[in-house]
């Protein structure tokens, strides 16, 4: 486990000086070692392998069965509209795979990125698929991680691995930091980092330690090249249907030709009159009123964006009793949103359309101090920069703040950018001449750097009363799983250095912020609860967080009902399919736990679906 070894031994196992890198040598012999870094996908198959497989059907057999009993009795017009509806059905499933198939390739191709490696000691830009284990990779905003990579070095880096874990806000990470517990969650996993993750902040260096289908995202594409598709339930109702009627058919004949024997009846007459009744039993027409009818359901869910590979699977949506749905993007935003905030002049406010005129000047100066200390940009209601700060600049617009105003009138002559050890970002910003200090980080590491507060529009000594109700009111709005900042400022007479810039600063208020959730999907739950189906949330995000977004979508009501990885690691099979029944919400989840839930569910007799945006709810 590479994140339970410190670097300086990380890189002499990979054999790499970690100043200059691998020589070219070295990596053309280790990329014939290793292979390629990018992920294997299942063998695609050709057309005709298509065709076939939509013919290996119980149903179509005994239609099979029927079309050389026609033929041998000289019922050729029968035998050719049979054989016709054969086609017809295999026809409608190859093509509805065929495109379903299109669709996928299409957004597999997205985006192949680059990645940039130090190599004897000159950094240049390689195409991801050369990256080989030991390879010194260096990480900046903007840039997909390329390989599963141990952190050598990190500079108040953050990675959006939303995709991988499910966390809403981006990962701090820490080089020097070595985790002892080999089983960690990727999602603490602060010393790596991970393939197809951004980079949002920061910089850092890190060394390749797992390369293509031997990454984290390549285990999970593993998992998705073994996995068998499992019968839908028509196509297993269709199949006891085909099955049934083949039976029928052979016992018609049978107990025909019985009859005729006792009888003493021709022989002859009686075998041709046993194969019509077994041919007028089969229903012809069936498999193309069942393919005709799944289209339509394709052709409908085409027109809500929704791509379906398989025609049976309409069917199979319809039956479904459990819907198991990731958190982040799928019942959230996947935007973080500020929705309370506090101050000494207001209390709690909960942060609603207020068209910038509702909002206390307090509020407002609380608004400013975010916007002047970010480095984000937020425009007729879509950002770019950190999520957090995106969130921020958001609030600030919901209360009237004008950022572009406030750009017009401010120039940043300063700053102290954030690091993780502080905790804190400042500002030196020129106003109508006058010079302030903006700071906004971590609620702990301010209140101890300010001496004073605003309260009720004027700056009044930081009492330890007012500590008090501040260090309440955190405590009250991270209870609701929100995370939360605070913001500070102080006018100065001149410029100054940074150093002393964090320091006697005017406390303004506090806000807590969440990945909220969708209100559509508020609806579909509330929709899909009116049916008979129980929704639950499986997910990469903490547990208290989980539990809170679960609350508020009305998918569960205790806190008995959330679990975690760790305690279903803890449970033998049998144990957790008699407890879930009683579960409704799942944290701190690993792909292959997402796979184990949908297995217990499906043990208990449940007919399951799994939604999600991530790479990670692929395999379930």
């Amino acid at each position: 486990m590479w994140f339970t070894l410190p670097t300086d031994k990380v890189v002499d196992k990979l054999d790499v000086d970690p100043g200059a890198g691998l020589t070219e040598e070295e990596a053309v012999a280790r990329l014939a070692t290793y292979g390629a870094n990018k992920l294997r996908g299942k063998k695609k198959k050709t057309v005709l392998q298509l065709f076939i497989a939509q013919l290996q059907d119980a149903l179509i057999y005994v239609l099979f069965g029927a079309v050389v009993i026609t033929l041998v009795m000289g019922e050729y017009i029968d035998a050719i509209i049979i054989l016709l509806v054969i086609i017809i059905n295999a026809v409608l499933g190859v093509a509805q795979e065929v495109k379903a198939g299109k669709a996928i390739e299409a957004l597999q191709k997205m985006a192949a990125p680059g990645a940039l490696v130090k190599r004897a000691g000159v950094v240049k830009e390689i195409p991801a698929e050369q990256v080989v284990p030991g390879d010194l990779l260096i990480l900046e905003a903007g840039r997909f991680v390329a390989a599963d990579l141990r952190l050598l070095e990190s500079a108040n880096l953050q990675i959006d691995e939303s995709a991988l874990t499910g966390e809403s806000v981006p990962a701090e990470k820490d080089a020097l930091l070595v985790l002892d517990n080999p089983n960690t969650s990727l999602g603490d996993r602060a010393n790596s980092a991970f393939m197809s993750t951004l980079v949002t902040y920061g910089r850092g260096i890190g060394v390749a330690v797992e390369t293509g289908m031997r990454t984290e995202v390549g285990k999970i594409a593993d998992v998705i090249d073994r996995h068998e598709e499992e019968p839908t339930p028509l196509e297993l109702r269709l199949d006891e249907l085909g099955k049934m009627l083949g039976k029928l058919a052979v016992g018609v004949c049978v107990l025909i030709f019985i009859v005729a024997l006792l009888q003493g009846r021709d022989l002859a007459e009686m075998f041709l009159t046993a194969v019509s009744l077994a041919v007028a039993s089969i229903p012809e027409g069936l498999a193309a009123i069942v393919a005709v009818v799944l289209a339509i359901g394709v052709t409908s869910m085409a027109k809500k964006n929704a791509i379906i590979k398989r025609l049976p699977a309409v069917e199979a949506l319809g039956s479904v009793n459990i819907v198991c749905s990731d958190k982040t993007g799928t019942l959230t935003q996947n935007k973080m949103t500020v929705t309370k905030y506090f101050n000494l002049s207001q209390g709690e406010v909960t942060v609603e359309r207020q068209n910038g005129h509702a909002a206390a000047e307090d509020a407002k100066m609380l608004a400013k101090a975010m916007v002047l200390c970010s480095d984000a940009t937020f425009e007729r209601g879509e950002g770019t920069g950190d999520p957090t700060e995106i969130a921020l600049l958001a609030f600030a617009d919901e209360l009237g703040i004008d950022r572009k105003n406030l750009n017009d009138t401010t120039k940043r002559v300063g700053e102290l950018s954030f690091e993780s050890k502080r905790k804190l970002m400042s500002t030196l910003v020129q106003e109508n001449g006058r010079l302030t200090v903006y700071t906004k980080g971590a609620f702990d590491n301010l209140l101890k750097i300010c001496t004073h507060v605003l309260e009720h529009g004027h700056v009044v000594p930081f009492s330890d009363a007012h500590k008090r109700k501040y260090a309440d009111a955190a405590e009250n709005i991270s209870d609701q799983a929100l995370r939360t900042l605070a913001a500070a400022h102080r006018p100065v007479d001149s410029r100054i250095d940074p150093a002393v810039m964090e320091k006697d600063l005017i406390f303004l208020g506090i806000v807590g912020m969440i990945d909220p959730p969708r209100e559509e999907a508020r609806r579909a739950i509330e929709k899909a609860k009116r049916a008979g189906i129980t929704t639950l949330m499986i997910t990469g995000d903490h547990k208290n967080t989980a539990y809170a977004i679960a609350t508020d979508l009305g998918i569960a009501n205790k806190q008995a009902q959330a679990i975690t990885g760790e305690n279903i690691d803890s449970y033998s099979d049998a144990e957790f399919a008699s407890k879930i029944a009683d579960l409704r919400v799942f944290a701190r989840v690993s792909p292959q736990h997402k796979v184990e839930i949908v297995r217990a569910l499906k043990s208990n007799g449940n007919i399951v679906s799994m939604t999600g945006d991530g790479v990670n709810d692929a395999p379930s």
